[in-house]
């Protein structure tokens, strides 16, 4: 199973503010630049992120992004589910699948699908953020 580039970039900048000093925000451009991200991209991401609760937004000049949660409570489970746009893992429907009725192939990969979400849902962001130091070097904050 693959995530996509926006899943992908949701997770790489939860990481990015879970590094963040506490009130501390990030601006869009800032966080852009650290994680090689274009802006755009990356502002829909945040903006995406922030609907569904996970960072906190904050508008005008001194304004940025920062986490809405504690970093212990982000389960990297939750976060896929939130910003994929489908987890399907096969549409035997389309184009119609002659052996639609008669295979367990769909049923095999929906649970596999669900093995990787279970094991996602027992890490959260503060396990990532352990090896914070070296995170923070990456990324020349302190």
């Amino acid at each position: 199973m693959q995530i996509t580039r926006h899943t992908d970039f949701s997770l790489r900048l939860l990481i990015l503010l879970s590094l963040q000093e506490k009130d501390l925000l990030l601006t869009i451009d800032s966080a852009a630049s650290k994680l090689n991200i274009p802006k755009n991209h990356l502002a829909k991401v945040a903006h995406k992120l922030a609907q569904h609760g996970y960072i906190k937004t904050v508008r005008g000049n001194q304004g940025g992004i920062s986490l809405a949660k504690q970093s212990q409570s982000i389960f990297l489970g939750h976060v896929v589910r939130a910003m994929e746009m489908n987890l399907e893992m096969v549409d035997c429907n389309k184009p119609s699948c002659p052996l639609s009725g008669c295979c367990d192939l769909k049923g095999i990969l929906d649970d596999a699908r669900d093995a990787f979400l279970s094991t996602l849902d027992k890490y959260t962001l503060a396990d990532i953020a352990k090896q914070s130091v070296e995170l923070k070097s990456r990324f020349i904050l302190s």
